[in-house]
């Protein structure tokens, strides 16, 4: 593993650990938010995505990508795993809901709220989802 790597790696898991305890702290506050249902979402979220990046940090030795991507990856990963979050607590403390039916309960809050919302839900949309491709790839082969 190389030093980008190894560094990465490192902060995947501290972030990962950030974002655990993130989670956290949103559980103890679900009852108090506009949207209790969407602030256990958010719960979840913080829960989840720590998780997965504590594990993409115990694998990430085993990606075979050039510097270029894996700076891209991680940036992607940090934004996308970060957004979820930070989107569905939002959505939570403002009563928002538009995007998300089932949890959102069909609350809505203003247009310029749901536009906040809806624009980190599409652009998380994309980033984890290119972030999959990207690791997939990165994968492809067998460590040594």
């Amino acid at each position: 593993m190389n030093d980008l790597q190894n560094t990465q790696a490192h902060r995947l898991i501290q972030l990962g650990v950030l974002l655990f305890l993130l989670g956290l702290f949103v559980g103890m506050a679900v009852p108090a938010l506009a949207n209790p249902r969407m602030g256990l979402a958010s719960h979840l979220e913080g829960i989840i995505n720590g998780i997965f990046l504590i594990a993409l940090g115990a694998i990430w030795d085993r990606l075979a990508l050039s510097i270029g991507w894996l700076k891209t990856l991680f940036g992607l990963l940090i934004y996308g795993t970060f957004a979820n979050w930070l989107a569905t607590l939002l959505a939570a403390i403002w009563g928002a809901g538009r995007s998300m039916p089932i949890a959102g309960q069909g609350q809505t809050s203003g247009p310029t709220k749901e536009l906040i919302v809806d624009c980190l839900l599409f652009s998380l949309s994309a980033a984890m989802i290119a972030s999959c491709i990207i690791l997939l790839i990165g994968l492809r082969k067998k460590p040594a």
